[in-house]
């Protein structure tokens, strides 16, 4: 299987050669054929890996070639397949599968649907490299990969301006991150003289917490995974990226692009684990955005805006899971989140497509009798996010919690209330779209109905997962060891020995869960009791709202402020630059130059009448002035 590994990465590539030259020549059935049987193949090629990882718990690490070298340093350019990048392959090509099916029923209208599926292919090869590379460089490059991609993808209908806009501001902002990123290898590079994992990791394992590099090290990798996952302050590309279509959101929200900072704090734990005040930072930051984010969720009243700020949520708790030490509780929420949260966009895209394209919730309800697959998978999807057991999310986000509570009593509170915040956005969302009465035109209800096929599978499978998906972690819930902490433990062993243990009580953990799934529920009654008994609506965006609920709807004035300090004061020196240092200074001088230039040319022009006469009465005027500067001796010094 070793000599297999490359065609994961390189299926998908192929995909996005092919439909790429065939764009304008293939059927649509073909191309969503090729896109998405290539990606199959990868899956099962991943499933392959997996299992051989799991039973032989040994990495594979192949070497293809040297790549670099650089004096003393040695980069090859290699994979490697452990515990924590098997998993990661699974997500990609599993869930990258299914929003390719997907995407054969959504896009089959549009006319670059071949492009589409190019770019899509593109996507996950760029993730799979990320997640394949046996070092920072190669990780590196699928980093800047899907940053390409998302820019491609977001703005995928670039004839609308603000589309447009959506997929520059996504660019911008996750150049900003990765210059962070990319600093942090270069000081990886000069206080290692490696960018090698399997001869880094070693290295550090063997140094004191809190030694030299690690804090700036660990802070500039961190910055690199604000961007990339959009958090504070770098979060704000993440709902815009929603000018893309509704597959494009699922991909980057649910199985590539803003898992990446994740997975890559994940692979690094150990430079993590040295750095103590580096991981009180991210779980911090990752607290707050998880607030944040939900604050503003509550009152959106674009469908996929809300999924939005949930996703910029439910990363703000993988952040959390990682400050706090909770490796495998972070990863393990990635895993679920990839689940309900495809689920739910997909499902969103569903509605959207039910309803000839409209996304504003004040126009729907009524719908759950009409597209009732797309309603019952949605529903799972949301009683997951929203942490009610048995379902996914339930498991994976206790378990943060509980390192959370384990860590600090405040943390826990701040991420108790978030959940409850979670639980409410997510329910008031379902109330507004499927319950109550059809609030869209008469023209609207009668396009309403049900997905085709190649749509309503990946959400009943999706679904399925998203019930069963928390199971992973059964045996601890049951008092056993746990499951999936076992499985990665390779990955987290030296981090293990170095950071304090989480345990808890049986009745402290039980106390927990049960206080996480009260506050869950209660929100989803008031959410009831205020949009379904009572029948509230959104109001409308002309109309004054109180002045906490305009700050929410309003994004808190994010890109206000952004516009105000960063925008208007770069457009003014560049306006000043422009007109004073570049027309004025450097145009002008060399302007200046030139028409002086022509202006004496034409003056010396004037001189070459073509007259003997003339030039023998000039010649002789030379000679009297040579002659008379001679005689009166000014030559001498």
């Amino acid at each position: 299987m070793n000599q297999l590994i490359w065609l994961i990465p390189i299926l998908p590539l192929a995909g996005f050669i092919i439909n790429g030259l065939g764009r304008n020549s293939f059927s649509k059935n073909l191309t969503g054929l090729i896109g998405s049987l290539l990606v199959l193949v990868s899956f099962g090629l991943s499933l392959a890996v997996f299992f051989q990882v799991k039973s032989t718990g040994a990495p594979i690490n192949v070497t293809y070639f040297n790549w670099i070298n650089a004096g003393p340093v040695r980069i090859p350019f290699a994979f490697l397949v452990d515990q924590l990048s098997s998993i990661m392959l699974l997500i990609i090509t599993g869930v990258g599968f299914l929003i390719h099916l997907y995407s054969i029923g959504y896009m089959h209208d549009d006319k670059g649907f071949g492009k589409f599926f190019a770019y899509l292919n593109l996507f996950v090869f760029f993730m799979l490299l990320l997640v394949m590379g046996s070092n920072y460089i190669i990780m590196f490059i699928g980093w800047e990969g899907v940053g390409l991609c998302s820019y491609l993808l977001i703005g995928f209908w670039y004839t609308n301006p603000s589309y447009a806009d959506a997929a520059k501001k996504a660019f911008i902002m996750n150049r900003i991150g990765d210059l962070g990123f990319l600093l942090g290898v270069f000081l990886i590079i000069y206080a290692f003289g490696s960018v090698e994992f399997a001869t880094l990791f070693p290295k550090a394992a063997a140094m004191k917490v809190g030694a030299a590099p690690f804090f700036t090290i660990t802070i500039l990798l961190f910055i690199g995974a604000v961007g990339k996952s959009a958090q504070l302050p770098l979060f704000t590309w993440l709902p815009d990226a929603m000018a893309g279509p509704t597959p494009v959101s699922a991909l980057i929200h649910a199985a590539t692009m803003v898992t990446a900072g994740i997975y890559m704090i994940a692979r690094s734990n150990i430079f993590f684990s040295l750095a103590p005040d580096t991981m009180e930072i991210i779980a911090i930051v990752g607290l707050a955005t998880a607030l944040f984010a939900a604050l503003i969720a509550l009152t959106q009243t674009d469908i996929k805006k809300v999924l939005a700020y949930s996703t910029v949520s439910q990363l703000g708790y993988m952040f959390l899971g990682l400050g706090v030490g909770a490796y495998t509780g972070a990863f393990f929420h990635v895993l679920t989140h990839a689940f309900f949260k495809a689920l739910l966009f997909l499902g969103a895209g569903s509605v959207i497509h039910a309803m000839g394209g409209e996304q504003d919730m004040r126009k729907m309800g009524g719908l759950k009798g009409k597209i009732k697959i797309t309603f019952g998978t949605m529903l799972i999807g949301t009683i997951a996010i929203s942490g009610i057991p048995p379902f996914s999310g339930f498991f994976s986000k206790d378990e943060i919690l509980a390192h959370a509570f384990a860590h600090s009593t405040t943390f826990y509170v701040v991420g108790v209330f978030t959940a409850m915040l979670t639980s409410f956005y997510m329910f008031r969302m379902m109330y507004l779209t499927f319950w109550g009465k059809f609030r869209g035109t008469h023209e609207q209800e009668h396009h309403v109905h049900e997905s085709p096929a190649t749509m309503y599978i990946p959400l009943i499978v999706l679904a399925i997962l998203s019930i069963v998906g928390g199971l992973i972690n059964w045996p601890e819930i049951m008092g056993g060891h746990d499951a999936l902490a076992h499985f990665l433990a390779p990955v987290f062993k030296d981090s293990a020995a170095i950071l304090p243990s989480a345990e808890l009580s049986s009745s402290t953990e039980w106390a927990l869960m049960i206080t996480s799934v009260s506050v869950a529920f209660i929100a989803l009654v008031y959410a009831y009791i205020k949009y379904v008994q009572n029948g509230s609506l959104p109001v409308a965006d002309t109309e004054e709202r109180p002045a906490l609920t305009g700050l929410s709807y309003h994004k808190f004035y994010v890109d206000e402020l952004y516009d105000f300090l960063i925008r208007k004061p770069l457009d003014f020196l560049s306006t000043f630059f422009y007109n004073v240092i570049d027309k004025m200074g450097i145009d002008g001088l060399v302007n200046g130059i030139g028409k002086g230039t022509v202006e004496t040319s034409k003056g010396l022009r004037l001189l070459q009448t073509g007259n003997v006469g003339f030039y023998i009465f000039v010649m002789v005027l030379g000679i009297v002035a040579v002659l008379l500067y001679s005689v009166f001796g000014l030559t001498k010094v």
